[in-house]
């Protein structure tokens, strides 16, 4: 497979990452962030270290795509993550899934290209070069 978008895809999957856990949930907690945690009934102050403990894990996770982009079970990992927030949101907020930018197309996206990746990884590799 191409190299070429094999780096592509580990350098946009992760920085993703990065970027929706500093932006939305550390550098300012959006109000779409707060109303997500508000569905599971906690008051504002819980949600709001909930949110920055978010951001702070998706950072890490981010990074950790970056680095450990030929290891099989992240992107495993990155899958059902996506897959089940999706699937809260869905549940929770449904009205999201047909806002601009929404969950289904940024997740599915995300998805596919952690499915780019694996399919280049062959079973020797398991760290990054």
């Amino acid at each position: 497979m191409n190299v070429y978008a094999i780096q592509l895809s580990r350098w946009l999957l992760g920085l993703c990452w990065v970027y929706q856990g500093f932006f939305p949930k550390l550098y300012a907690i959006a109000p779409l962030e707060r109303q997500l945690t508000a569905t599971m009934g906690f008051t504002v102050e819980i949600s709001d270290v909930i949110t920055r403990v978010a951001g702070v894990s998706e950072i890490v996770f981010g990074l950790l795509l970056i680095v450990f982009y030929k290891t099989k079970i992240i992107h495993f990992l990155n899958i059902l993550a996506l897959l089940s927030l999706l699937l809260y949101v869905a549940l929770m907020m449904p009205s999201l899934l047909i806002e601009a930018f929404n969950p289904i197309t940024t997740n599915l996206t995300m998805m596919a290209l952690s499915v780019v990746i694996l399919v280049s990884i062959r079973p020797a590799e398991l760290w990054p070069d």
